[in-house]
């Protein structure tokens, strides 16, 4: 499949379950999305779903067959291909009545795309013959959005044989991952996340779908999630010295996003959004010499141009003025928009109860939790099924989870073999080594300890409640990871209606009050900073006055850089004065920590 640009925005990864099937509800309407691959055990399980539910032969690969978790991937990404390929098909040959998805799809497209435009004029073509024609090429112009997948890089557990013996390093779990992805049928990308991981990234050349055919373009491509523009010249330059090219940077705001917060120190998201506006294309050249010469080392064709390399930004969008203000201004190809999707049915796949508690969130049911087992500070949402097991565990005088799948073991503090913080036995060990504490450390330590959830159940069972998968799917507890973005929006929309929104079409955001995607986030930043001073402990050293330092120094560029800007970013006074004393209030406030 051809990768589409019809939209300027695309549906990021949304914990393990939430955009799991994303690409089977949206792809034929030119809507490009991220699932993810961690868990390989629900994508079996999804893909003995959905072939049975569309009468596609269904062969279960189970956990004693060789290099399991990689032929899942394949398999359930080759199904999702295969069946999305059937959807526009079947969707070419549709007529254009108001009810049907041809409609739809041309109907969704931003009004500022030719296609649309073309569209729009076959509406108005009265001679039959000529609308006909018109139809026609229409049809032919239809392409479906990408099924593009998400590796976090850090989950990448060695996996063992039966015996206890390790596997190969090709075996462990990000690994396994890539090769489930490389090995498949789909033209996508894959998105890596959560930072570097130099193991995974010398594995990618092991596959021809990375490297570039006669005419320059890649099967498969590599998408970068970054931060900070010094992430991306820092990953890029390693990967094209190992001859990968990086087809796009995917900047996400540090705090202002959903699941995990990967914080910069202190940079905000416009000043990030400058740096790579001013150096975007000296940055692509650089990477292209040396992606040239890592070609000519491996005795492959060089390239004559240079690859397309696209810039996109998520994280806290919520207007379609914000919106069209980081496309025209920053110039960036694409927005990504996640934690609103959870409110469409349409595209993502959320259980009925926790859908209504995100329907009825306010801010102060979202917050930056510890309940991730990796340490680090996580999205999340207050009064969860999850929260709620875990609390009744706590209860009974059993914290901690059964630890089945063991995606996010990592702590070796009390075994050889790594275990994870949320599970049972960890929690158990944790808590009898804390007992010599006098009980006021005791009780902070402890309450530190119980605060994780197993979020490997927790992100997946969602799925498995809507499509009833497995033995007592209501009873599986779910944990889900809004960005603070949802206490905007109040209420289950249609696809249509999302998308309406995000080019202007229509608003559904509610009556709570919101300030610009740059002040909410630079608010979280002050709140991350005054809760970073208060965790020093005395005496403080050189080294973490200079680093407080920097970060409030980065802070307050920041907000100078903001204070410049907003004639560009406002067309009316009144909100362009508004944000003025905003920001005045956060400078002020910032000197005061």
């Amino acid at each position: 499949m051809l990768q589409t640009t019809l939209h300027t925005f695309h549906i990021p990864v949304m914990g393990l379950a939430f955009s799991i099937d994303t690409p089977l509800k949206v792809a034929r309407y030119g809507i490009s999305s991220v699932l993810s691959l961690s868990d390989d055990t629900l994508l079996e399980q999804m893909r003995e779903y959905y072939s049975r539910l569309n009468e596609e032969p269904f062969t279960p690969i189970d956990t004693n067959h060789e290099d399991y978790r990689a032929r899942r991937i394949t398999a359930y990404l080759n199904l999702l291909d295969k069946l999305v390929t059937s959807q526009i098909q079947q969707m070419r040959c549709q007529p254009f009545t108001p009810e049907s998805d041809l409609t739809k799809y041309f109907s969704l497209l931003p009004d500022t795309s030719p296609v649309k435009v073309q569209y729009l004029e076959m509406l108005q073509l009265a001679n039959p013959e000529k609308k006909k024609q018109a139809e026609t090429a229409l049809r032919a112009q239809v392409q479906p959005g990408t099924i593009d997948v998400n590796i976090m890089t850090k989950l990448d557990k060695t996996n063992y044989r039966k015996n206890g013996e390790p596997l190969p390093p090709e075996y462990s779990d990000a690994l396994a991952a890539l090769r489930g992805f490389a090995n498949s049928s789909v033209a996508a990308s894959v998105v890596f996340s959560a930072g570097m991981n130099m193991r995974l990234y010398a594995y990618l050349d092991q596959f021809t779908g990375f490297l570039p055919d006669a005419a320059g373009n890649f099967r498969k491509k590599v998408i970068i999630k970054v931060s900070d523009y010094r992430s991306a010249l820092v990953q890029g330059k390693i990967l094209a010295k190992k001859g990968i090219w990086v087809s796009e940077f995917r900047i996400e705001s540090g705090l202002n996003c959903g699941g995990h917060a990967f914080a910069t120190d202190g940079y905000l998201l416009g000043p990030i959004l400058e740096e790579f506006k001013q150096n975007r294309q000296s940055l692509k050249q650089e990477l292209f010499g040396m992606y040239q010469a890592a070609l000519n080392q491996k005795d492959l064709k060089a390239l004559i141009t240079t690859p397309t390399q696209r810039i996109t930004v998520q994280g806290g969008i919520g207007t379609a003025a914000e919106q069209n203000f980081l496309l025209q201004y920053y110039g960036v190809e694409a927005t990504g928009w996640g934690t609103p999707f959870l409110l469409v049915p349409e595209a993502t796949t959320v259980d009925a109860e926790t859908l209504e508690k995100l329907v009825q969130a306010r801010a102060e049911d979202l917050y930056l939790s510890p309940i991730s087992p990796l340490g680090v500070p996580f999205n999340a949402l207050r009064n969860t099924s999850s929260e709620a097991i875990k609390d009744y565990r706590i209860g009974r005088d059993r914290p901690g989870s059964p630890c089945t799948k063991k995606y996010l073991v990592s702590n070796t503090e009390f075994t050889s073999t790594p275990i994870c913080t949320a599970s049972r036995k960890y929690q158990k060990l944790k808590l009898n080594q804390l007992q010599a504490l006098d009980l006021a450390e005791y009780q902070e330590k402890a309450q530190n300890v119980l605060a994780k959830e197993c979020l490997c159940d927790g992100l997946a069972n969602a799925a498995l409640q809507v499509l009833q998968i497995g033995r007592k799917p209501d009873n599986r507890p779910v944990a889900i990871c809004p960005g603070p973005n949802l206490a905007y929006f109040s209420g289950v929309f249609s696809l249509a209606q999302m998308v309406d929104h995000i080019y202007g079409r229509t608003n559904l955001l509610n009556q709570t009050y919101r300030p610009h995607v740059f002040l909410n986030e630079l608010k979280m930043y002050l709140d991350y900073f005054r809760n970073l001073v208060a965790e020093q402990v005395p005496p403080i050293t050189d080294k973490q006055q200079k680093y407080l330092q920097a970060f409030r120094q980065n802070l307050l560029q920041g907000i100078l850089y903001y204070e410049e800007l907003l004639p560009k970013i406002f067309t009316q006074k009144a909100a362009e004065e508004q944000m003025q004393t905003q920001l005045t209030q956060s400078k002020e406030e910032l000197l005061l920590i």
